[in-house]
């Protein structure tokens, strides 16, 4: 899958950009690290939560999420497409 790095991080943003979504860095005590905030296209993830548990948390928000990625470029949807199709194992 995605290794742990920061250019993995940034492909991840990208790709939820891309999809219409913001990602934002804050503070908070979420279980997950990261939430999606109903009805405006936000994902919050934890800011103090370490490298390895944003890329997780970003992952599985983009596994659930009901897009086909009809509108991203052949490479992104790629990695969509791989995102959704792997299961996660940490």
């Amino acid at each position: 899958m995605l290794p742990n790095t920061q250019h993995s991080l940034d492909k991840l943003e990208s790709l939820l950009k891309d999809l219409g979504y913001k990602v934002r860095y804050e503070k908070g005590n979420f279980k997950t690290a990261a939430c999606i905030l109903e009805h405006s296209n936000v994902v919050v993830v934890n800011r103090f939560s370490n490298l390895e548990t944003k890329i997780s948390a970003l992952v599985g928000i983009l596994r659930d999420m009901q897009t086909d990625g009809a509108t991203l470029d052949e490479k992104k949807r790629q990695l969509l497409r791989s995102i959704k199709q792997t299961k996660l194992t940490i």
